[in-house]
Formats: structure tokens, C-alpha cells, sequence
């Protein structure tokens, strides 16, 4: 879970001509050595300007500078932040590259692809949409609790300081949306609806049973009682003045402003210019140049596939067709958690035995620890089954797996090893930390990265679970399949909503298919999907790309192709998109495929 801040995609219809792009003026010749230090000072200028700008990115980070206050979410700050891009685009066509080190190139080819981004996605006013019940400051601020420290008395008053923040927040958020209601661009109103309950739950909760009073529970005996005392009463007032009545005054804007003007469609191709706006989402977040209808075919060929490898499995166990298998394994008590230990359980066992087998599949391995939690429970209604959040790159703050507990009965056991492999080891957490720990790559491209690579990778590690020798369980195997047909249905399911007009019943119907998974994950992912476009297209396209690599590599390298030396040619510079992590695999299998030198 990233809280890198879409500075300019989410700004206002300020554009910087694309000829002043592409024409950027060339500073005079200089030395290698002066055109790397301007370029790593840029690099460094740009990262410490994304950490004051986006405070969450800093605390998400590690960085304490600016905990005592959140993300400016105003136009005119949004409307600043564009023009500053804008100016870095010049800056940066300014510097020439040729003859500096090939890992400063290409950072700033990403860095440059980055801002062509965020100026083009800018013409679609995302900023008008800043909250759904995925995400939004409703849950950042509450999931930024758990990413602060609270050691000293600077901390509990940092944090009292956001508390007190959290209005002018909500208000910068309301104008931003009632500008969206004069743009017709609306959040789907049944989107909004659960948003607005949830709201609501936070909002009448006992103030020191609320989850903002958590950090108040135990404080440190380094802390004087009466600083303790102090520290109390603020918070506490914060809350009960500040914090409550904001989110109470929210929710009952959306329910009485906001959600009756809201959009009754579903696609992104309602919106303004919604075709297009689809078109960018797919080519930012898989980095590909396919068509939703060619990605919308991929995805029906995907599942058919994975339905041939299913029905081998179920036919082991005496069922001659997927339906009434998956029937039978919904049905199966045995199939299912009694109680949220059980399923916390049934995903620390693999990833145990995981850890032991990372030597024989990669040369480096992360340094940072993964902790096992439950979804906290202000999020777990709408969330996916498990999710990653990063540690911070000293290792102070380890990785957290959340998996979510909520309606634990309604579960299956059977998917927990691949969700393992993906959220945990060897997937976000490996990537993720591996990324963040690298050396020689400036601080943006360890902290940032491409969901179509990151969540690709995930995605490959349930795939590399198998390799590995491990799903034993033909039950686990098929959850294995299970878990990929699942995103191969996303391909279906988000280019069918987004791009053919399908209802939301369509979209749950064709899950409930060609597929077993649970009725919650069913209901929350289809609602994921119509929130977040194209969002759900990365990790097919991300898993097929690095497989398809891995088979290039071992088909041209033969016998001296190793699987730890593929490992740590793709996690090596950091989350890429995929053109380019191509090439440079490519360029790693002319060379013969050899190992990272040791660090």
C-alpha cells in the first residue's frame, strides 16, 4: 500500500504544450561528471518536494519531518503542483543524458514518463473524485495511525496535530467534489452509499473506543504522567471536537448533497471524455498499448485455461465439472475458518516453510521482517481478502501482511497458501523491500514503482509457489488456480463494466461462473473494479509478461540459465514498467544471463 501522492494527475486542466517535451532546451556541454550530480540533484530536489507536498509518503517512508500535518487536497495547491512538474520537465529535457551511467538514464527516462503522465491524466480532473469506499482521506488517515511512531512526546503531539487538521481536510475535499458534480464527474451513487455507511461507522463510534484513540491506549513509561496526562486530554478533545463531528458533517454531505447527484452508471465511459480516460487508464497501469477489447479476449482465454488445469483437479476428486465442485468446496465446512486465528493460521504456515526455500530462487534477499495482522477493522467491510502494506526501508517499521478476518465463516482455506505467497514471500514483501533497500537508484524509483510490475510480481510468486515444489494439497493447487482465474476475470469483468456497458449482476454472475471464490471477496472485488478502472488489469498483464521473459531467458540461455540470476535481474532496478523491463532483460540474456555482483 503506497501513499505516493498523484500530484499532477490529480490537478487541474493546467498542460504543458507536448513540443516544449520533446523541445526541451539542451544545457551547454558539460563534464559526465557535472551533468550526473545536476541530474542526481534534481532527482533528490524532486523526491524531498513529493515528501512535503505528500506528508502521508513521508510518514509511509519513515520520514518524521512532516507528521504534524496532511496533503493539501485544494486547486489551487493541486493547480501549483502541476506547474511544478511542468518547470521539472524542462529541467530535466535540459540535462543531457548520453555517457552517464545507465541506471541514471534510467531514471530519468521513468522520471520524465512519470510527469508526461500526469500532465496528459490531467485532462480527466480525477481530483473531482477523491473518494469512493476503497479509499480516500477517510481511510488514509486512519491507516496513516498505524505507519507513526509514538515513542516521544513530539510524536503524540504531531499526531495530535493532524487530528486537529482533519477538518480542513474533509472541506478541501467537499469543494473538490461539488466541483465534480458541475463537471459530471460523479462517483457511482451506490459506490457512494456504502462510502457514506462507512463514514458514518467511524463517525459513531465512542470516542475512546474509536480507532483515532488507539495511539492513547499505552504510552511510554518515558514519557512523564503529566506529559501523559496532557497528551490525553488533547487528543481526546481533538477527537471528541475536532475528528467525529468532521466525519459526521462529511457523511451527512454525502448523503444529503453529494449522493443524490451522483451517476447512476457503472463505466468509466459515462464520465466526460470517458472513453479516452479508460484508454489512459489501461495504458498507464499495465503499460502496455492492448485495447480493452484485446484485453477483454486475453482475459476469456485466460480463464479458459485455467478452467482446463481446475477441471483435471476437481475430476481427482470425483466431480466431472467445475460447477458443482465449486458448489461442493463453498458447501464444505472444512473449506472454511471457525474462527479468525484459524484463517491468521492458514496464511503464516507457507509462508514459514517459504522462507526456507528463498535461497534456492534468489541471490539477494530482503533484510526486512513481515508481520502477520488482522485488516483493521474500519477498512476490512470493503477490502480485499489480504493486502501488503510496506515497512520503512531502516527496517524500524516491518511489512504488514493484513488479512482480512471479516466474516471469516464466509472464507475459504483453500486460496490462503497462494494469497501467501502473493502478499507476503515471495511476493510484495520481497519486491517491495528488496526495492527499497537497493543502492545507486535514486529515492523515487525505490519508493515508487508500476502496478502492472508490482502487482504482476505478486501474482508471478503465486505461480513460483508451485515451481518451488510447494502447493502439495491438490486443494491448495486448485486454490492456486482459483487465485489466478480470479485475475484473469478481472480482465473480463473491468473491460466488461468499463468498456461494454455491463450491470453490476453481470459482473458478479460471471464470477460466480467460473470461479469458487467466496461470496465477500465477490461482492467487495466487483465493487473495486467499477471504483478503481483499470486498476485490476495490471497483475495478468504483469505475471504473462515476467513468465514470458522467464521461458525467453531459459530458452536462449540453456543450461546457464539460473533462476536466482533471472530473480535478481528483474527486482534489481526497482518496479519498471513493462517495455522497459523487457529490454533490459533482454539485454541480461545477450550477455549471458549473468549473476548480480554481490553488494
Amino acid at each position: 500500500m503506497r501513499f505516493l501522492l498523484p500530484l499532477a494527475a490529480a490537478a487541474l486542466s493546467v498542460t504543458l504544450p507536448m513540443q516544449s517535451i520533446a523541445q526541451a532546451p539542451r544545457a551547454a556541454a558539460t563534464s559526465v561528471a557535472d551533468r550526473s550530480r545536476a541530474l542526481n540533484r534534481l532527482f533528490e530536489d524532486y523526491w524531498q518536494w513529493t515528501l512535503k507536498q505528500s506528508p502521508e509518503t513521508a510518514t509511509s517512508v519513515g520520514d518524521t519531518r512532516y507528521n504534524d500535518r496532511w496533503s493539501d487536497y485544494s486547486a489551487a495547491v493541486f493547480n501549483a503542483n502541476l506547474q511544478h512538474e511542468a518547470e521539472l520537465i524542462a529541467q530535466l529535457g535540459a540535462i543531457d543524458t548520453n555517457g552517464l551511467p545507465e541506471q541514471e538514464q534510467l531514471s530519468a527516462t521513468l522520471l520524465m514518463k512519470q510527469f508526461i503522465d500526469d500532465q496528459e491524466g490531467a485532462r480527466f480532473k480525477p481530483w473531482e473524485m477523491p473518494v469512493n469506499q476503497f479509499g480516500g482521506p477517510q481511510l488514509t488517515f486512519l491507516q496513516i495511525i498505524n505507519m507513526m511512531p509514538f515513542a516521544t512526546v513530539k510524536d503524540y503531539d504531531d499526531y495530535i496535530a493532524r487530528l486537529n487538521a482533519i477538518p480542513a481536510v474533509f472541506m478541501q475535499v467537499q469543494e473538490s467534489m461539488d466541483a465534480g458534480v458541475q463537471d459530471s464527474r460523479t462517483v457511482p451513487q451506490m459506490l457512494m452509499e456504502k462510502a457514506q455507511a462507512q463514514i458514518q461507522k467511524i463517525a459513531a463510534a465512542k470516542p475512546e473506543e474509536n480507532a483515532f484513540a488507539g495511539p492513547l491506549a499505552k504510552m511510554p513509561a518515558s514519557i512523564s504522567a503529566a506529559d501523559q496526562k496532557r497528551i490525553r486530554k488533547d487528543a481526546m478533545d481533538a477527537i471528541t471536537q475536532k475528528v467525529l463531528p468532521s466525519y459526521d458533517r462529511f457523511g451527512r454531505y454525502l448523503k444529503a448533497q453529494y449522493i443524490p447527484k451522483c451517476r447512476t452508471t457503472l463505466g468509466a465511459s459515462a464520465l466526460p471524455d470517458g472513453k479516452a480516460y479508460y484508454e489512459f487508464q489501461i495504458r498507464t497501469l499495465t503499460t502496455t498499448n492492448r485495447t480493452a477489447d484485446q484485453i477483454h479476449q486475453l482475459g476469456l482465454d485466460e480463464v479458459k485455461r485455467d478452467e482446463t488445469e481446475m477441471l483435471a483437479i476437481a475430476k481427482k476428486f470425483n466431480f466431472n465439472d467445475l460447477k458443482s465442485f465449486n458448489d461442493h468446496l463453498k458447501n464444505d465446512p472444512k473449506q472454511h475458518p471457525t474462527s479468525a486465528e484459524q484463517l491468521l493460521d492458514a496464511y503464516k504456515k507457507p509462508l514459514a516453510a517459504m522462507q526456507a526455500k528463498l535461497p534456492e530462487l534468489f541471490g539477494r534477499l530482503p533484510k526486512a521482517p513481515l508481520e502477520v495482522k488482522p485488516t483493521p477493522d474500519f477498512r476490512a467491510a470493503n477490502s480485499a481478502p489480504a493486502d501488503y502494506e510496506q515497512g520503512t526501508p531502516d527496517g524500524k517499521r516491518p511489512g504488514v501482511f493484513n488479512a482480512n478476518t471479516y466474516n471469516f465463516a464466509g472464507r475459504t482455506l483453500f486460496t490462503t497458501e497462494a494469497i501467501a505467497y502473493h502478499e507476503g514471500i515471495p511476493g510484495h514483501h520481497l519486491q517491495i523491500s528488496i526495492s527499497q533497500e537497493l543502492t545507486g537508484i535514486p529515492e523515487f524509483r525505490k519508493e515508487g514503482g508500476y502496478t502492472a510490475y508490482q502487482e504482476g510480481w505478486g501474482l508471478y510468486a503465486e505461480h513460483l509457489g508451485k515451481d518451488a515444489g510447494f502447493y502439495q494439497d491438490p486443494l491448495s493447487d486448485y486454490g492456486r488456480l482459483q487465485a489466478d482465474i480470479w485475475r484473469a476475470i478481472r480482465l473480463v469483468v473491468d473491460t466488461g463494466v468499463h468498456s461494454k456497458g455491463w450491470t453490476r449482476q453481470q459482473m458478479v454472475d460471471y464470477f460466480h461462473e467460473h470461479s469458487a471464490v467466496d461470496e465477500p471477496s465477490v461482492q467487495a472485488e466487483v465493487d473495486r473494479y467499477i471504483a478503481w478502472p483499470a486498476q485490476a488489469l495490471a497483475y495478468k498483464s504483469g505475471q504473462l509478461k515476467i513468465l514470458e521473459l522467464r521461458e525467453r531467458a531459459k530458452q536462449k540461455l540453456g543450461a546457464k540459465f539460473d533462476i536466482r540470476n533471472f530473480h535478481d535481474e528483474v527486482l534489481d532496478s526497482g518496479a519498471l514498467p513493462l517495455d522497459i523491463l523487457e529490454k533490459r532483460v533482454d539485454t541480461w540474456i545477450a550477455a549471458g544471463g549473468p549473476p548480480q555482483p554481490k553488494s
